[in-house]
């Protein structure tokens, strides 16, 4: 357990009060206990500050005098506390090795873990200290790059690019087919094969059940640091730029190029073959149905509002072309009333 002293001595920052005060975990304002760490970073929060049970605080310089209790200083006490939390809760340790259930038909270095009932296909490219859970399929010819974790029943396809220090959450799949299909004149289906690969860089995270389809030609690409939601979709042929991160059930259509450091809320959708710029925000439940090309946050969705409000609502998006047709024609005539003597 660390005294703040020996926390400011890994993580830098200022402290206040009584640096041997030692905390063995972190915790919310509200709820910490003795012996836990809060933070306050939002000023909204700050009547919770006087009634914490925490045994300190992190704060910004502005509220160093809002508290009583020893306190850690700093500019970006959220990004602290992420780091602090990290300090104090390291991932447990996996047992190296292949466990006899699993079937392993590529060589894997020693500081390997394969779970029970895992596969992993000939060909494929292990890094050092990769984890891969029970009940995960790696399909034949995939590369992980070392340190990346694989949790239980996660799918690799094929050919499929893991970059280093990648978490990959159960019930992920990366690099099944993208939706692709020519059209016959009868309105039968003929099914396009997905050629390409589906490739992450280093430190991705991707969530439960999320999916990021292969490419059909070229590969789908997802750049270093991506944070994906759970159940996101990534369409194929998609591009999406380092830092980018993207809340549940959001999605992107095919051969859609997402720039770096988007933030894309959930319920979220994308378009396909079109462009998102760099530093985007996207609201949550918006559509972008056509190329953003200057930075900027982006909204479309309705807020909610009583049923009965909403069908008079709907009632005249009904007759807004009409409206818009009137408005035009009387503009037109007071234009020509203003030109006469």
């Amino acid at each position: 357990m660390p005294s703040l002293i020996e926390i400011v001595g890994r993580l830098g920052g200022r402290i206040v009060g009584d640096g041997s005060t030692v905390v063995n975990q972190v915790g919310s304002l509200d709820a910490a206990k003795a012996g836990e760490i809060a933070f306050l970073a939002s000023p909204k929060y700050r009547k919770v500050l006087a009634t914490t049970g925490a045994s300190a605080v992190i704060l910004l310089p502005a509220a160093e005098s809002a508290s009583e209790l020893p306190r850690i200083i700093s500019d970006q006490p959220y990004l602290y506390f992420a780091r602090l939390a990290q300090l104090l809760n390291p991932p447990a340790q996996a047992v190296t090795g292949i466990h006899p259930s699993a079937v392993v038909e590529s060589a894997v270095p020693a500081s390997v873990s394969v779970g029970p009932l895992a596969h992993i296909g000939v060909n494929c490219e292990i890094g050092e200290n990769v984890i891969i859970g029970p009940g995960c399929s790696v399909g034949a010819g995939t590369r992980i790059g070392a340190g990346s974790l694989l949790y239980g029943n996660v799918t690799l396809y094929h050919d499929t690019v893991i970059g280093e220090r990648c978490i990959i959450h159960s019930g992920a799949v990366i690099g099944a087919d993208g939706f692709g299909y020519a059209r016959e004149r009868n309105g039968a289906w003929v099914k396009i094969p997905q050629i390409g690969r589906a490739v992450l860089g280093d430190d991705v995270e991707v969530g439960a059940n999320t999916t990021i389809d292969r490419g059909a030609l070229d590969d789908t690409f997802v750049g270093n640091g991506v944070k994906l939601d759970n159940m996101v979709q990534i369409a194929h042929n998609v591009k999406i730029g380092e830092h980018t991160a993207m809340a549940g059930c959001s999605g992107v259509a095919g051969s859609t190029t997402v720039g770096a450091r988007v933030m894309v809320g959930g319920q979220a959708g994308i378009n396909g073959h079109i462009e998102v710029a760099s530093d985007t925000v996207v609201s949550s439940r918006t559509l972008i149905s056509k190329s953003v090309k200057q930075a900027g946050i982006y909204t479309s969705a309705m807020p909610a509002m009583l049923h009965d409000e909403w069908m008079k609502s709907a009632a005249h998006f009904r007759h807004l072309d009409a409206l818009v047709t009137r408005l035009r024609e009387l503009e037109k005539r007071i234009a020509d009333l203003e030109r006469k003597p």
